[in-house]
C-alpha cells in the first residue's frame, strides 16, 4: 500500500499544548514527532468537527488527536478508514470534552487535596541548603513585588535588632539561624520565608509601642520558622503554580516563582498553624524577660487600623486575627512582668530609627545677579 506523509499538529487531550508532527498513511496512521510516537489502528480513528480545510481525526480509546489541513491525505484516510465518522457513545468530539472535564477535575482536586497534603510530609525533607537557596529566591522575588524598597540598615538600630534577635531565637529549636532584614515599606507586614528569613517592613515597626510589641511579631514569625510553615506554604503555592501550568501549556520557571513570591507575600496559615505561632511567640518574648500579652496589643492595633483601610495589604492580610486568638494569648501570657521590658527606651528608641527619612536636598542659593526660575525651587 502506498505511504503517504503530511504535516499535523498532535494533541494529547490533556494539556492545550500543540506539538509539530509528521504524518503517514499506510495500513496503519503512524505519528511522529519531537517526544511523540503513535502507531493507530486505522479501525480506531474517528473524525471530529473542524471547519474545512481542517480536518480532526481522534482516537477512539482516548482523548488523543491529530488535526492537518492537505486535502488529498484527508480523502485517501477517508477512503481507507471505514469508521472514520462512526459517532457510538457519543462521537469523538464527546469523548474529548468528558476526557478534558475529568482531567480538569482530576488537577484541581489535587491542587486543593493532594499538594497541600503533600507539603506536609515533604517540607521537613527538604535539605536545609536546598531550603537555603530557595529562599534567597523567594526574598528577591518579594523585594520586586513589593516595588524594591530599601533595605534599612542603620548601623546602632541593625545592632539593637541583632541583640533583640539573639534574646528570642535562645531556647528556640530553629532549623537555622533566623535571618532578619528591614525594608522602607507603608505597610505594616512581617513575612516568614524559607530558610529563616524574615522580613520587617518598616511600619510594622512605626505601629508597635515597645520593643515587647515587636518583639511579638518577630518570635511569631520565627514560631513558623520552627514548624517548616513557610516552606509547606512554598511547596504548595509551587505544585499547584505547576499543575496548573502543565494543563495550560505555560510551563516555565519564572511563573512558578512568581507564585510563589505572590504565595508568601498574602500566605494564609491555617487557624492551627497560627494558634502554634502565637504560643511559640508568648512563650519566647516571656523567656527574654518581656510581656508575651504584648502580641496581642499590637494585632489588635493593626486589626482596628485595617477596619479603616480595608485596601491595606498588613499583617492581618496574611495572618488573620481574631479576638479568640487575643484572649488566648493573654491567657497564656499571663501577668505582665516587672521591668522594662525586652529592650531599655533608649534601645528602642535607637530600634525605632531603623529606617531614616532621606535628607531633602539643601537649597542652593542663587548667585549675585542670578535669578531663580520656578524650576529650580525644591
Amino acid at each position: 500500500m502506498e505511504a503517504i506523509t503530511t504535516a499535523g499538529t498532535f494533541f494529547d487531550g490533556i494539556s492545550a499544548r500543540p506539538r509539530p508532527v509528521t504524518l503517514r498513511l499506510t495500513f496503519r496512521l503512524e505519528i511522529v514527532g519531537e517526544d511523540v510516537s503513535r502507531d493507530w489502528s486505522l479501525l480506531d480513528l474517528r473524525a471530529s468537527e473542524a471547519a474545512p480545510p481542517l480536518m480532526r481525526i481522534g482516537h477512539a480509546q482516548g482523548p488523543e488527536s491529530v488535526e492537518f489541513a492537505d486535502a488529498p491525505f484527508a480523502q485517501a484516510l477517508t477512503a481507507r478508514c471505514p469508521d472514520l465518522n462512526r459517532t457510538e457513545g457519543g462521537g469523538g468530539l464527546t469523548r474529548l470534552v468528558l476526557w478534558s472535564i475529568a482531567a480538569g477535575v482530576s488537577v484541581l482536586l489535587t491542587a486543593i487535596y493532594g499538594v497541600p497534603a503533600a507539603s506536609g510530609l515533604l517540607a521537613p525533607l527538604v535539605p536545609q541548603a536546598v531550603e537555603s537557596q530557595l529562599g534567597r529566591s523567594v526574598d528577591g522575588q518579594i523585594v520586586t513585588l513589593l516595588g524594591d524598597p530599601p533595605l534599612c540598615n542603620e548601623a546602632a538600630a541593625r545592632a539593637v535588632l541583632d541583640r533583640l534577635t539573639a534574646r528570642l531565637a535562645e531556647g528556640m529549636v530553629l532549623p537555622t539561624t533566623p535571618q532578619v532584614s528591614v525594608r522602607r515599606h507603608s505597610v505594616a507586614n512581617a513575612l516568614a520565608l524559607p530558610g529563616g528569613r524574615v522580613i520587617l517592613l518598616s511600619d510594622i515597626i512605626a505601629k508597635a509601642r515597645n520593643g515587647d510589641e515587636l518583639a511579638g511579631i518577630l518570635a511569631h514569625e520565627f514560631g513558623h520558622v520552627a514548624a517548616r510553615d513557610p516552606m509547606r506554604s512554598v511547596i504548595t503555592a509551587g505544585g499547584t503554580s505547576f499543575l496548573l501550568s502543565l494543563v495550560l501549556g505555560d510551563l516555565t520557571g519564572s511563573t512558578v516563582l512568581v507564585t510563589v513570591g505572590q504565595a508568601a507575600i498574602s500566605a494564609g496559615y491555617s487557624r492551627d498553624a497560627e494558634r502554634a505561632a502565637d504560643a511559640y511567640a508568648v512563650a519566647a518574648v516571656k523567656r527574654a524577660g518581656g510581656d508575651g500579652a504584648a502580641l496581642a496589643a499590637i494585632l489588635e492595633r493593626i486589626t482596628d487600623a485595617d477596619d479603616e483601610k480595608p485596601d491595606a495589604v498588613s499583617f492581618l492580610r496574611s495572618h488573620p486575627f481574631t479576638a479568640e486568638r487575643a484572649a488566648r494569648i493573654r491567657s497564656l501570657a499571663g501577668e505582665k512582668p516587672a521591668g522594662p521590658g525586652i529592650l531599655s527606651e533608649a534601645e528602642w528608641a535607637s530600634l525605632q530609627g531603623i529606617c531614616p527619612k532621606p535628607a531633602k536636598p539643601e537649597k542652593r542659593k542663587p548667585a549675585d545677579g542670578e535669578t531663580t526660575t520656578p524650576t529650580e525651587k525644591l
